[in-house]
């Protein structure tokens, strides 16, 4: 059996991990033992498989014991009592597990109050539900401390001013004395066995999240070298975008015009894109209605000509977008395509939400 990698964090000898293995099977010390030696195992270079081929423990209960035995090692540190390591030495590992997001003080302020009610995980995941949610919250009320069991009570407190259904009201008036810790936080609680006022509450609103799901939804911008006409110099000085994933955003250095384009395939594909704006009559075989002003697009990278392409090519007076049976002597980049500006008629109307009279 392999038992170490070559990115090894601790040198074990073959002879000490086989007893490491042996000490786990036979579940020698507490959870707390078989989580700092699991953790021992895989610093040597042993895989999650191979402990559990020998030992019996599961992945998943691998790292719920490592993980936990680390939140106990630093409740040592923080010097919480004996009395308390002894409680979750029983062995409550899951428990521990759930106070893996708490910072080192409130750890030990949570580990006291689990000792004293007893908490199952149930409780310590309300506990932390609880410390996340309210860890949000600028501001407690005076009754409430930061204690994590306060920050349950303040939670309760204020689900049961909003109820109206007294069986729903009592069950989270006793869920809150049960975490309360502050005797400010009890009475204010407490308050409520006599006060049956109902308090206005609010629901936070959804978060507007959005996810660009077509390619077309994925703009990109493009730098434009000026309005025709333009010499070969004036494309050249136009400096390349660099695009970074996955948002396609991009830094610019220096000053310039630029273009959003919708993600249009032909886009996308482009490794070197430029734009310039021009008149539509000095295009060829443009046959789309009046004359007006285009957005005309090329890829400065693909100069290999082709028959079935436009290309943008220097002759000798100027540049001039041009189609040939055969290879042009200087080409300059690819036409991708020509963009016309956009048409809508009342573009007021696009933001009003809509509407149609009776």
């Amino acid at each position: 059996m392999e038992s170490k990698s070559q990115n090894s964090q601790l040198q074990l000898s073959e002879a000490e991990i086989q007893e490491k293995l042996r000490s786990l099977l036979h579940k020698e010390g507490t959870w707390v033992d078989w989580g700092k030696t699991c953790q021992q195992l895989h610093k040597a270079g042993c895989s999650p498989e191979q402990i559990f081929e020998t030992s019996g423990l599961q992945e998943s209960q691998q790292n719920v014991i490592v993980v936990a035995s680390q939140v106990y090692e630093s409740l040592e540190k923080e010097g919480v009592a004996e009395s308390v390591l002894n409680y979750f030495r029983g062995p409550r590992s899951d428990v521990l597990y759930e106070f893996r997001i708490l910072k080192h003080k409130q750890r030990a302020a949570a580990a006291e109050l689990a000792c004293a009610k007893n908490f199952d995980v149930d409780d310590a995941h309300e506990l932390i539900k609880a410390a996340r949610d309210v860890g949000r919250i600028s501001q407690l009320p005076d009754a409430f401390t930061s204690h994590p069991g306060d920050m349950v009570a303040y939670l309760c407190w204020k689900r049961a001013r909003g109820k109206k259904d007294l069986q729903t009201r009592s069950r989270l008036i006793a869920q809150g004395l049960k975490f309360a810790v502050s005797n400010s936080a009890r009475e204010a609680i407490e308050k409520l066995l006599s006060d049956f006022s109902v308090a206005t509450t609010y629901t936070a609103p959804l978060l507007p999240v959005y996810r660009l799901e077509f390619e077309e939804e994925l703009p990109r911008i493009i730098p434009v070298a000026g309005t025709y006409p333009l010499t070969r110099q004036d494309i050249a000085a136009v400096s390349p975008l660099e695009i970074k994933e996955p948002f396609r955003t991009i830094t610019i250095s220096h000053n310039g015009t630029f273009v959003p384009v919708p993600g249009w395939q032909a886009i996308l594909k482009a490794k070197d894109p430029v734009g310039y704006f021009c008149q539509s009559e000095l295009l060829p075989n443009y046959q789309l209605g009046k004359a007006e002003t285009v957005l005309v697009i090329i890829d400065r990278a693909a100069v290999e000509w082709n028959v079935n392409s436009y290309f943008l090519v220097e002759t000798e007076k100027d540049i001039v977008v041009q189609w040939s049976e055969e290879a042009p002597s200087s080409i300059i980049g690819q036409l991708l395509l020509i963009m016309r500006a956009k048409n809508i008629i009342d573009e007021g109307n696009i933001t009003e939400p809509w509407q149609m009279d009776d």
